[in-house]
């Protein structure tokens, strides 16, 4: 009744600035506890609460914190997870971004191929972190993950341009003479010589980078495309196998055993039911499925590469005197008779809006120190 006399009084539902109880903080508490979610991106809003307690005396609830926040736009967001990455890592996936960054058709000759292990039990993904938008990739907002060895089932496979290979079961431990035997002989090289001109990827592991493996690609004269170490965020593959995960984890009929787990993978690898566009690699999968032109697949490895060097310039750039050497490589860059338009100032700007999560975005200097790195 209340919303229906104001609407025919004053012709609006919505109460009056300022109107209803007072918060119980001020825009100096407020800004205090901004400051203790972005100290511990991980702390929930009981514990906030607790630790608002704490320091000011003051009780405030668990929804109150998390209003709070919001109004201030930290949001509680799944984390990003990654392995972890030394200077070397980096260093090296830059290197090969910019080796490859003028890449166009070559992509569609790449044959994509990776290993991949499906666990009995699913994380839950309850950890949640507050950053505000365009901070993903924030360190303090990334929760790193190591592999472990739990019950489940691997698998081996490999995508291409409109094609796919057989799903491959791993029982044990992979070695090379495995990998070789059981994985490269009858389906790896096969499929890679039905393919013309075909590339072969494949990650760094052990028994993919034994002598006894290179001697059998020379043999067999495959194309290997140079792979930067711990960078399974660049393989489309990946994708692959994150929306058969996601299919697993969306079935409802409970699994009990690695061969019954098998067969669902199987079952959902070969079914083209379901198929949705946001599943844009996994039409890979399927060979009477979507297909996808050779802009989408270009434009997949443009943004990876960009993605790669913007994130570079933040973790290899960190000091004054980097910043220095830095903005020497630039002007080395420029002809001799043309000015250096920036200064460390600007270069410092840059790197710090990078740190604060800012996307560099179309402006001048951002775009010429990009593409001078």
């Amino acid at each position: 009744m209340r919303v229906w006399k104001q609407w025919t009084d004053e012709c609006r539902t919505t109460r009056k600035s300022g109107s209803g109880p007072r918060n119980v903080t001020s825009a100096r508490d407020d800004r205090h506890l901004v400051r203790m979610a972005r100290t511990d991106r991980t702390a929930s809003s009981r514990q906030l609460a607790a630790l608002w307690s704490i320091a000011t005396g003051v009780s405030l609830c668990a929804s109150s914190i998390r209003r709070r926040l919001l109004q201030c736009g930290l949001r509680a967001r799944t984390p990003l997870y990654r392995i972890p990455l030394t200077h070397d890592h980096r260093r090296l996936r830059l290197q090969w971004a910019n080796q490859h960054r003028d890449w166009r058709a070559d992509w569609q000759h790449v044959v994509f191929s990776d290993e991949s292990r499906f666990n009995l039990w699913y994380h839950d993904g309850r950890i949640r972190v507050r950053r505000y938008a365009g901070e993903r990739h924030l360190p303090e907002c990334i929760i790193e993950r190591h592999s472990g060895r739990t019950p489940g089932v691997m698998v081996w496979g490999a995508i291409a341009y409109h094609r796919r290979s057989q799903l491959l079961r791993i029982v044990g431990n992979l070695n090379s003479n495995r990998y070789i035997r059981e994985v490269l002989q009858p389906e790896a090289v096969p499929f890679l010589q039905s393919l013309p001109g075909a590339v072969f990827q494949q990650d760094n592991a052990r028994p993919h980078t034994a002598r006894i493996v290179k001697s059998f690609f020379a043999a067999q004269q495959v194309q290997l495309l140079p792979w930067p170490a711990c960078s399974p965020d660049m393989s489309p593959i990946e994708h692959v196998w994150d929306v058969i995960g996601r299919r697993l984890a969306r079935d409802p009929r409970p699994v009990a055993s690695a061969d019954e787990l098998w067969k669902m993978i199987e079952r959902t690898h070969q079914s083209q039911k379901g198929l949705k566009k946001s599943d844009s690699w996994y039409c890979y999968l399927n060979k009477e499925g979507i297909e996808l032109s050779s802009r989408q697949v270009t434009s997949y490895f443009e943004a990876t590469i960009d993605a790669i060097l913007q994130r570079s310039l933040d973790s290899l750039v960190q000091d004054e005197e980097s910043r220095k050497t830095f903005r020497s490589e630039m002007i080395s860059s420029y002809d001799a008779d043309d000015d250096f338009p920036f200064s460390i100032a600007d270069v410092n700007d840059v790197i710090k809006g990078i740190k604060l999560g800012k996307t560099p975005g179309p402006d001048r200097i951002t775009n010429e120190m990009i593409r001078n790195l």
